[in-house]
């Protein structure tokens, strides 16, 4: 009955004449873009990241061996759009005691993978539960660790890199043998459009692209992609990082180039004085066009898009073909 329920709630809330959208990434931003997709989609599936080791989900990581659950609770929640007592307990975080600072999702994530002996299994079983209106994909069906040089130092871990600042000159992510999860493959291959950000460039985009097979399959696949460009720079990896050098970073350590479309932010934006705007007018050299959109969240405490404006624009290009 629950499979039932969500199949019908699905039917009902995204387009049937829509395309098929594939978003990659990890973090807030691709929550947003889960939220952006879901007004113009047939399908929603998104690929998210598995190296976080920080916070809640880090130590879940390294005390049960699972893939980090918190950027994937973060996307089921995006793609609940109605509100149960479930979707309350995904999101409640404890405060105080032993599992002080705990997401409860992040918990029973790991407790589905420990009843079901299969994390992207527990994955799926969350998503009914929640009636989700899609599908998440771990990148990879293990913990991956990113290791980066920044600013002639060596650093080790996503937390850890996130804050380092001086420049990432390399990245790299492991351990040997890591590898795709093939349902997160078979989604890019089957997708009409591929949504890639925005969110943090080198921890959560790169740490998709870079698992093995990842970045091939993107190229490979007959979808039109979509660079979605962060608004402002990231206090820390991509600190004083211009928008060319971020498309530059997705083709030679993402493995990732165009043809295809960056969404670039063109309207009012309150700019943090400790960051600075990302941005770019003609990215020719890598095979993307460029399109200019006011797709900021005038609202939000801290430079963010709005679901609804990126929405709009990324249906935009999708094609006449596809809705």
């Amino acid at each position: 009955m629950t499979t039932q329920t969500a199949a019908v709630l699905e039917s009902l809330l995204l387009d049937p004449a829509g395309p098929k959208v594939v978003a990659i990434g990890g973090g807030h931003g691709l929550s947003i873009t889960l939220e952006a997709v879901q007004s113009y989609a047939s399908s929603v599936t998104a690929v998210v990241a598995v190296a976080d080791d920080g916070g809640s989900s880090g130590r879940i990581t390294s005390g049960l061996g699972i893939p980090p659950p918190g950027d994937i609770r973060r996307c089921l929640l995006a793609l609940t759009p109605e509100p149960s007592m479930w979707s309350e307990l995904f999101a409640y975080r404890f405060r105080g005691g032993d599992i002080e600072d705990h997401s409860l999702g992040n918990l029973l994530l790991a407790a589905l993978t420990d009843l079901l002996g299969d994390f992207a299994a527990a994955v799926d079983t969350a998503g009914r539960m929640l009636g989700a209106v899609g599908t998440v994909i771990p990148a990879a069906a293990e913990p991956a660790i990113l290791s980066a040089t920044v600013g002639g130092v060596e650093v080790v871990g996503q937390a850890a890199i996130s804050k380092a600042q001086g420049g990432v000159e390399r990245l790299e992510l492991g351990p040997a043998g890591l590898q795709a999860h093939p349902h997160a493959l078979q989604a890019i291959a089957a997708a009409d459009q591929i949504v890639l950000g925005p969110g943090s460039l080198y921890t959560s985009l790169l740490a998709v692209l870079m698992v093995p097979w990842m970045a091939e399959a993107v190229m490979a696949s007959p979808a039109r992609k979509v660079f979605v460009l962060n608004l402002v720079t990231q206090d820390g990896e991509t600190l004083g990082l211009s928008g060319d050098r971020h498309v530059e970073a997705l083709a030679e350590m993402g493995g990732v180039t165009g043809p295809g479309t960056i969404i670039t932010h063109d309207g009012p934006l309150q700019v943090p004085p400790t960051v600075d705007p990302v941005w770019v007018r003609d990215q020719g050299r890598w095979g993307w066009s460029v399109v200019g959109a006011d797709v900021a969240d005038q609202q939000a405490e801290w430079p963010a898009h709005d679901p609804m404006r990126l929405g709009w624009t990324l249906a935009e290009l999708v094609g006449p073909d596809l809705g």
